[in-house]
């Protein structure tokens, strides 16, 4: 038999990796769901889903690596993140799924969410205040009206696959839906600045980067004490908190 492999673990969900075999374990059905139908729907690369039996999905693994991990240096080529820049576009201009996803969430609840967050982390003294302040100020400019797109709504580099310069695949899929196109540019690029350009080359169209630096500490920002409370560390070299002192 495999070695069965934690992915990753906690309390709203759980992925385990047996053989060549990825299994998702999801506490809301709902998210299964989105992830299959987004699947069925984007133009680019996805996984193979194998079968789905609630609350697991299973799904085959894609071939090649990650282009890279939050706080790690990426080895993947220029050439590769332009490629994702593009397979980004591609999904962008794809028509639009049927239901909004977490790059699309409301102005006002997302602006209402954001300054809630802001006064627990420094109330509880795990971060401080200027750099709260100064991010949050930095944070506003995410904050305005958008044209919605086709969005994979959690794009880390962690879930872009390449091989050489190819992408091959593009995982997770849960918080797929109508939204923002620069969260997801964003997204991809959270910790890794230096890789910007690239994968806007590839990408081939001019974007605000006033508001990809906003949803870099926007998103930082909603994920410290989360990630804290769920056994990550967001204070380790090159995550999150190094994101928003990189905005001081």
């Amino acid at each position: 038999m495999d070695e069965v492999k934690v992915i990753v673990a906690h309390s709203e969900r759980a992925t385990l990796r047996v053989g060549d075999v990825f299994l998702k374990v999801d506490a809301d059905q709902a998210r299964i769901d989105v992830e299959i139908e987004a699947m069925a729907l984007a133009p680019v690369p996805t996984p193979e889903i194998l079968w789905c039996k609630p609350p697991v999905l299973a799904i085959a693994a894609v071939a090649g690596t990650a282009l890279g991990r939050l706080g790690e240096p990426s080895t993947a080529s220029p050439a590769a993140w332009a490629a994702a820049g593009a397979a980004i576009r591609k999904l962008h201009d794809a028509p639009l799924p049927p239901r909004p996803g977490r790059a699309g969430r409301d102005l006002d609840e997302l602006a209402a969410d954001l300054d809630g967050e802001c006064e627990l982390l420094m109330a509880n003294g795990l971060l401080p205040a200027d750099l709260v302040i100064r991010n949050r100020h930095v944070a506003e400019a995410a904050l305005r009206p958008w044209s919605p797109v086709f969005t994979h709504g959690d794009l880390q580099i962690a879930h872009v696959f390449v091989d050489g310069d190819e992408i091959t695949g593009i995982i997770d899929w849960s918080e797929a839906g109508q939204g923002d196109a620069l969260y997801d540019l964003a997204t991809l690029t959270l910790g890794h600045e230096e890789h910007l350009s690239d994968v806007i080359a590839g990408y081939g169209t001019d974007v605000d980067l006033d508001v990809i630096r906003a949803w870099w500490s926007l998103r930082s920002l909603l994920g410290v004490r989360w990630l804290i409370e769920h056994g990550f560390d967001p204070s380790a070299p090159g995550c999150e908190v190094d994101v928003l002192r990189a905005r001081m």
